[in-house]
């Protein structure tokens, strides 16, 4: 049984992973009551960013989560297309969930399909994030932990879910992403409390590439994009106040004209 650590980078791969799971998930819960606003392409652009936002921002902070975690005896290598194929499943699950959300014809359906979707989502990403660590030895998982973790994931998301169709205003909003955050968190922590290492010690090159060549970059990337579309989202007016602003600029130039 090889000793496993969580933490072996200090509390930053913990607090620096949740950080990015509010993110994502702050940015796509936002873009989600965007869509409701809105209709046709719009509404899809929306709702295609909000599954983005959330699917790119849970895989970077399990990925982040990840770089503290190390085996004794052992190191550890990530599988490239089998973590790339996390990340297109985290966002794929995630915007079936979403889209689900916002096109339900009724809200409580739409949130309890959406919430389960995305809950899902985050589940099936992590455990083919998981299913990418190459290690000398075997990697088993404790059945009822696993469930437990995926219960977490879809309750959490469903609540985060109903947080933000239901509330509205700058407090609350913020803390249904922390909500949705911490559930994402807690989710990893608890899976990752799942999984045991059976060492089989051994001296061969193993296939797949370090955290910092491949995780670090990706993990960075993925970041960038997430606070760029976060600013933007949140510079970009939406359709009530824009036309408001709009008339007032009409009615500033008709002042001018007339004075």
């Amino acid at each position: 049984m090889g000793h496993m650590d969580h933490f072996s980078a200090g509390w930053v791969t913990p607090v620096l992973s949740y950080a990015m799971a509010c993110v994502g998930s702050a940015l796509g819960l936002r873009c989600t009551v965007r869509a409701l606003e809105a209709d046709g392409a719009s509404k899809r652009n929306w709702l295609t960013l909000a599954s983005f936002a959330i699917g790119s921002g849970i895989w970077t902070m399990h990925f982040i989560a990840m770089m503290g975690f190390s085996v004794e005896g052992t190191p550890i290598r990530y599988d490239i297309p089998l973590t790339v194929l996390s990340l297109v499943m985290a966002i794929a699950v995630v915007s079936a969930g979403i889209f689900t959300a916002g096109y339900g014809r009724s809200r409580v359906q739409a949130v309890l399909l959406g919430g389960l979707g995305t809950g899902l989502g985050v589940a099936a990403m992590h455990y083919t994030g998981m299913a990418a660590l190459n290690l000398h030895g075997s990697v088993g998982f404790d059945p009822l932990t696993v469930i437990a973790s995926v219960a977490i994931a879809v309750v959490a998301a469903t609540a985060a879910l109903t947080l933000s169709l239901v509330v509205r205003g700058p407090v609350l909003a913020t803390l249904s992403a922390l909500v949705m955050g911490l559930a994402v968190s807690s989710m990893h922590y608890t899976a990752m409390f799942a999984v045991s290492v059976n060492l089989k010690p051994s001296s061969a090159e193993l296939p797949g590439a370090t955290a910092t060549e491949f995780l670090f970059p990706l993990a960075v990337l993925l970041g960038s994009f997430l606070f760029l579309a976060s600013a933007y989202v949140a510079l970009s007016p939406t359709g009530k106040r824009h036309e408001s602003a709009v008339a007032a600029e009409l009615l500033r130039e008709v002042e001018l004209t007339t004075a």
